[in-house]
């Protein structure tokens, strides 16, 4: 299995952020140092849920001060983004990494009306965009003489520069919330992210997007590559006993859900709706689902039980809620030392 840090740092307090932002660096660098395949930068803007906001500059960051850990997006939301200007970024930050990056799409958050109404779009404008934003993303990276006349953008120019460092471009992988979305990537080959499910569902979408791709008249081979492109989460917590990693696990996870529902309830057009008591709570609002945790062997035993659905790649979200640095470093050193090398 790959393993990758979901970067997600959250700041309470505006003038947190600059410190976030600091520790947010060293944990980048922390998992460099301890072996991660990968770092996972989120985009979200206006409420501090990700004290960086801008994954693409956070990016240019780390390509300078790394030298072999992957820069993925997950992800960058393409509302909020032209694509030619996206295609140019994206480019030069994969020739600053020498051919690191990952860019991972989505159309936005399905929750933060606030943040479309931020740059002038609606919810609706961002599906309706997202499609054609990854079509003339890549035909910018590839292309030469390009005339693109869509239903949304109207562009014309000779050659992008510079090209991406990968030929023909930076891997694309696609957030996909439902198992229509997840189907949909299936039939056009594209890797997907999951965001968290519970093992069960987990299984069934992996499956089912399996089948779909050789459905779809992709070869058994071509189908496995892919599949090894995707990637499942969890929020993680290692420590040297289980009530200290649940102690500090449920702390963080309360924290964070309740920055983001009193932003919502805040910033959203007519607040944010309260959750339907018919209907269960999704995986990632609850801390049984959303996080892996305990001590080393239990981690491990839990990271054993999604490789044994089919989860190959797996980001971990080490930071819940602006936890203590410090307490976060030692569970990064833990799952380093006495996890990954389980699984490699």
């Amino acid at each position: 299995m790959r393993f990758g840090s979901f970067v997600f740092p959250t700041s309470h307090h505006p003038e947190n952020d600059s410190a976030v932002i600091d520790s947010t660096l060293e944990e980048i660098l922390l998992a460099e140092e301890i072996g991660m395949h990968s770092v996972w930068l989120t985009e979200h803007h206006f409420d501090g849920a990700a004290a960086h906001a801008d994954p693409l500059v956070l990016g240019a960051a780390i390509a300078a001060r790394t030298q072999r850990i992957k820069i993925g997006f997950a992800v960058v939301e393409l509302a909020f983004h032209h694509p030619v200007r996206l295609a140019i970024q994206t480019a030069l930050l994969d020739n600053l990494s020498h051919g690191r990056l990952i860019v991972g799409t989505g159309r936005g958050s399905a929750y933060n009306h606030y943040e479309y109404l931020g740059f002038g779009v609606t919810m609706e404008e961002g599906v309706a965009r997202l499609d054609e934003a990854e079509q003339l993303l890549v035909s910018a990276w590839t292309g030469e003489d390009l005339k693109h006349h869509g239903e949304h953008w109207d562009v014309r120019f000779p050659l992008l520069r510079p090209r991406p460092f990968q030929r023909p471009h930076p891997p694309l992988v696609r957030a996909c919330i439902s198992e229509a979305s997840t189907i949909k990537m299936a039939e056009i080959g594209r890797p997907i992210m999951i965001g968290i499910q519970t093992l069960p569902t987990l299984q069934s979408r992996l499956e089912r997007y399996r089948a779909t791709m050789l459905d779809a008249g992709f070869s058994e081979g071509v189908t496995e590559a892919t599949l090894d492109q995707c990637w499942a989460s969890r929020d993680l917590f290692v420590a040297e006993s289980y009530d200290e990693a649940l102690e500090i696990a449920s702390a963080g996870f309360q924290q964070e859900r309740n920055h983001f529902r009193q932003a919502r309830e805040r910033y959203n057009p007519g607040g944010f709706p309260p959750p339907d008591p018919n209907r269960p709570m999704p995986p990632g609002e609850v801390l049984e689902q959303a996080f892996i945790l305990g001590t080393p062997s239990q981690v491990a035993d839990q990271v054993a039980q999604m490789r044994d659905v089919g989860v190959r790649n797996l980001m971990f979200k080490l930071n819940t809620g602006e936890m203590d640095t410090r307490q976060v470093r030692k569970s990064m050193r833990l799952l380093g030392e006495e996890v990954m090398p389980l699984f490699s």
